[in-house]
């Protein structure tokens, strides 16, 4: 896989061999930063191309960070053969680095921005001399029109053809290697409309579009730049992890003395060495005493929190206090932060019902715009047009009717939604998350670990002797199940019962005091089932005492119950918990819908059911046993403290621990799906009012440009509005 070969075009020989990597499943992956790429059409172009490739299973591009997610199994392809058919299909691709590719974006923007601001200015002076042409000519000497067409000419072209470097280089890379793009018709009328008007202006004719020229160029840019300001949005999420993650990591040799080597140089078991108010590059276990820590990457609360010896501090997580020894436990591209990078650009690679439809429309774009012009130009031509005419027609077709509006309508409304539901602390996994949660008319909770923390606090404290409590405690230290914990919480720091014997289904049992002391459940202990979560504790032949716990809810639950009833969403619970526990919650949630006692099959089944009824679920979970239900529910959201299983079978995951965030993604998904269709709706009236007029020549190339432009700007502005949500 690292062999190198030299390329059929002519390409330097490169290294890969560092690039790819190998995934837990045993699939290879190899991530390329792709240049050029610009809408629907050169998506499906590179996908299609690359899958194309012997031995390419999948491959995915996001448009938005340029990056395409190539995979196959064991070596069943070449990194090198890959990458250059990238560069045979006409776009700029190279292996992706992450802050690499976040410097060349940033360059990309000046890039654009500096031939936008060559392209107004020149607008601005060759439309002063035009419209004192067209406007005032009745009053010039042919020598003096004249040589205002020379200076607009002079103006014009040199500052065009520097203006439109984005369109040409794009389209001279898809010529050299015998393809197509959607700037190949774009620098075509560019280019027809200056030597046009050149030509015009020698012989003196009418038709002279310098202005049109310019301009031209200046619209598409002002679209494109905006188009480049919108995808920067959704690479503010990478930014921020990026930002996240220490490039360089201070590593301990064995004889004590640092080293300074690249984050991604670590391996699991090296120990690092991390200074108070640094991040920390990798996910590593702390070494030694505890250490203070920043962990609002994994929970959202920005207080710090005490790591004890052995915790897991993930990557990005920030040292407070004293420094820190850590021991690696995993190397940087298994991090929490490489994860969280990875769950992103899934939400934005995969494709949504409407954005496939904006993908067959956009893909036929190249030879019906060009086929239309010829046959526009020649249907002219045959009822006697002239030749200046017809290709003036010709132009306005070509200008006209480019598919900017339709090809961004989709994507610009999930940049802005997905985006703005990162920033509020949901990761949206799949493309058409958004679109199936706007459609939810059910949403089911697993109790246990969602709606409550998973961490019991015991409720009879007051009732129980203190001396029975601290006993009951030095079994209870001995265990790690959850109940046991509480209990150990409760009673504070103490001692360890030392020959623990545990019982499997029952409980512990150690000798204290000479007596042999009982915790567990009551028929361990001596007494009848209680009705709510307990343990139970019996010393010798003294009578046993029930140790009563309850689940803490979690503080937002009643609040999101409420929000997506408010928003006619009917809430249920689903819990493997007993009858009482999921009562007693579900009335504290404000739920009214529930069902105890079921195991995952029946959690299974019950979505179903719901389905053939003609509900649409949106499933809620974290557990192991929640995994079926995810993935076979409408959509699912799973918490940040979900198992991975987990959060690798739902559509979205919430970061930290607050549900009242998936009210605003209800709230984000359908006002996205409002905007969609509008979006599309405006496409259509666009090229159904446009291209007639085109045709007929009711429409000068300047039109064309400014109606083109405007209906572009028209779908990136609606899309913007994804931004601003409010309760529906």
């Amino acid at each position: 896989m690292g062999t190198v070969t030299p390329t059929a075009a002519g390409i330097a020989w490169e290294d890969l061999s560092s690039f790819p990597r190998t995934n837990r499943d045993g699939r290879t992956t190899f991530d390329i930063a792709v240049k050029g790429a610009r809408c629907a059409n050169c998506i499906a172009k590179i996908e299609t191309g690359v899958k194309s490739v012997p031995g390419v299973e999948d491959a995915r591009l996001n448009l938005s960070t340029g990056k395409l997610c190539v995979s196959w199994s064991g070596r069943n392809a070449a990194p090198d053969v890959v990458l250059n058919r990238v560069r045979t299909l006409g776009y700029e691709a190279s292996p992706y680095e992450a802050a690499a590719a976040l410097d060349a974006n940033a360059a990309e923007g000046r890039f654009l921005l500096r031939c936008m601001s060559v392209a107004g200015f020149g607008a601005i002076f060759v439309m002063g001399l035009m419209d004192a042409i067209w406007y005032g000519g009745h009053d010039m000497s042919a020598a003096t029109r004249n040589m205002f067409l020379i200076l607009a000419g002079t103006i014009s072209v040199p500052v065009t053809l520097y203006a439109s470097q984005p369109f040409f280089r794009s389209a001279y890379r898809a010529l050299a290697n015998r393809n197509s793009n959607m700037d190949v018709p774009i620098s075509l009328a560019i280019l027809l409309a200056l030597l046009l008007s050149t030509a015009q202006t020698i012989a003196h004719g009418t038709q002279i579009y310098f202005d049109a020229a310019v301009m031209l160029a200046f619209l598409l840019l002002i679209g494109r730049y905006l188009d480049y300001l919108l995808r920067d949005r959704a690479r503010g999420a990478a930014k921020q992890l990026a930002a996240m993650q220490s490039m360089l990591a201070r590593r301990l040799r064995a004889d004590g003395t640092l080293e300074t080597v690249s984050a991604n140089a670590v391996m699991p078991g090296d120990r690092l060495f991390v200074a108070s108010g640094e991040r920390v590059p990798v996910d590593a276990r702390v070494e030694g005493t505890g250490v203070d820590a920043d962990i609002s990457l994994v929970t959202g609360e920005s207080a710090p929190v005490l790591a004890g010896p052995g915790s897991l501090l993930r990557a990005g997580s920030i040292v407070a206090g004293a420094s820190a020894v850590l021991v690696a436990a995993a190397r940087a591209e298994d991090s929490l932060l490489a994860d969280l990078a990875r769950l992103l650009e899934m939400g934005q690679q995969n494709r949504s019902h409407y954005v496939r439809l904006a993908d067959r429309a956009a893909r036929a774009y190249v030879p019906f715009v060009l086929g239309m012009a010829v046959l526009i130009a020649v249907g002219w031509l045959l009822v006697g047009a002239t030749v200046t005419t017809a290709l003036t027609n010709a132009i306005a077709v070509l200008v006209i009717t480019c598919p900017c509006a339709l090809g961004l309508a989709v994507p610009a409304v999930q940049i802005v939604a997905t985006s703005r539901l990162f920033e509020r602390g949901i990761i949206v996994k799949s493309g058409d998350a958004l679109e199936r949660l706007a459609e939810a008319d059910t949403a089911i909770f697993d109790k246990t670990g969602t709606l409550t923390s998973g961490k019991p606090e015991l409720l009879n404290r007051g009732d129980i002797p203190p001396q029975i409590l601290q006993q009951a405690a030095q079994l209870a230290r001995a265990s790690n199940h959850p109940l046991a914990r509480a209990l150990a919480a409760a009673a504070g720091d103490g001692p360890v019962a030392m020959d623990v014997r545990e019982v499997p289904g029952s409980g512990l049992e150690a000798t204290l005091d000479g007596a042999i002391c009982r915790v567990g459940s009551a028929a361990w202990c001596g007494l009848p089932p209680g009705k709510s979560s307990e343990l139970c504790f019996r010393a010798g032949d003294q009578p046993a005492v029930r140790f009563l716990f309850r689940d803490t809810i979690q503080s937002d639950a009643p609040e999101i119950v409420a929000a997506l009833q408010k928003r006619g969403i009917r809430v249920e619970i689903l819990s493997g918990d007993r009858d009482s526990a999921t009562a007693e919650l579900a009335a504290r949630a404000g739920v009214l819908n529930w069902k105890a006692g079921v195991d995952p099959k029946e959690k299974a089944a019950h979505l179903e059911r719901l389905r053939k009824e003609g509900r649409r679920v949106l499933m809620i979970g974290d557990g192991l046993n929640d995994t079926g239900a995810l993935a076979l529910a409408h959509v699912s959201i799973a918490p940040g403290t979900a198992v991975d299983a987990a959060q690798s079978a739902a559509d979205m995951v919430l970061r930290g621990n607050h549900l009242l965030p998936i009210a605003e993604a209800v709230d984000v998904a359908r006002k996205a799906r409002r905007l969609v269709l509008q979006n599309f709706a405006l496409a259509v009236l666009y090229n159904s009012t446009a291209i007639p007029l085109a045709m007929f020549g009711l429409v000068t190339p300047l039109v064309a440009a400014a109606t083109m432009a405007g209906s572009s700007l028209a779908v990136i502005l609606n899309a913007l509005r994804a931004v601003r949500t409010s309760a529906s």
